[in-house]
């Protein structure tokens, strides 16, 4: 394995974009060479122009209208070239750092598929607010019921893939739907899932934090319909 591709959908992260593509360079990935991928999904606070300034640097993609992060990871993916796909939020509620280890035992051909999981207590992690902790608690607690699966934090953001694990499956999910429908789906390949503690330094809704109730109904009707389709 030569090189690990970083997803970074971005929707209005004016204020942290620069700040977490610094740390994801200085973040130690196992020796890989990066990749790093920026989908624009139609930003609307200046985002979409600063973003102009990267473009020698890294591969930047624009949606021409909002679709939502599951259609901004899917528009990534297209454009990849690593043997390792990892996802990035471009706020800063999670630390690059913590993927070293997340990667590593991908690298070491331990696992197809690794979960960095925000509530084993063995890292800091911000206090959830409790209508999330309660959203995450029943997401996770559906995923294990219809898949047979012990996993603590499905809707983590902190995913990496072994791209060729990949192949095959179809994203079709637009929105935070994303986050069950490829859960669902490499649980049903039968992947090498491992979990491992990371780092959460959570926002609210006053600091940007996008996510809501609605999003949760949508992931529990994503769960239901992957589980009997794809």
């Amino acid at each position: 394995m030569n090189k690990i591709s970083i997803i970074v959908p971005v929707f209005n992260e004016i204020n942290t974009l620069d700040t977490i593509l610094e740390k994801i360079e200085q973040a130690p990935f196992c020796g890989l060479e990066k990749e790093i991928i920026l989908v624009d999904d139609m930003s609307t606070d200046g985002t979409r122009e600063h973003l102009k300034n990267y473009e020698e640097k890294y591969k930047v993609l624009y949606h021409d209208k909002n679709q939502g992060k599951g259609a901004a990871i899917r528009t990534a993916m297209s454009a990849m070239t690593g043997d390792i796909m990892v996802i990035q939020d471009a706020d800063l509620e999670y630390d690059p750092k913590d993927y070293q280890e997340l990667v590593q035992l991908i690298v070491d051909d331990k696992a197809d598929v690794v979960y960095g999981s925000r509530l084993t207590g063995a890292k800091p992690s911000r206090s959830f607010m409790f209508t999330h902790w309660l959203g995450n608690q029943v997401l996770t607690l559906t995923t294990n019921i219809l898949y047979g699966a012990t996993l603590t934090d499905m809707e983590t953001c902190y995913k990496a893939f072994r791209t060729s694990f990949l192949e095959g499956i179809t994203i079709k999910s637009d929105r935070f739907d994303f986050e069950p429908e490829i859960t669902a789906k490499i649980l049903k390949k039968k992947a090498r899932l491992y979990e491992l503690p990371i780092s959460y330094y959570g926002r609210e809704y006053a600091e940007g934090k996008k996510i809501t109730w609605k999003d949760g109904i949508h992931a529990i009707i994503a769960l239901i319909r992957f589980r009997f389709s794809d």
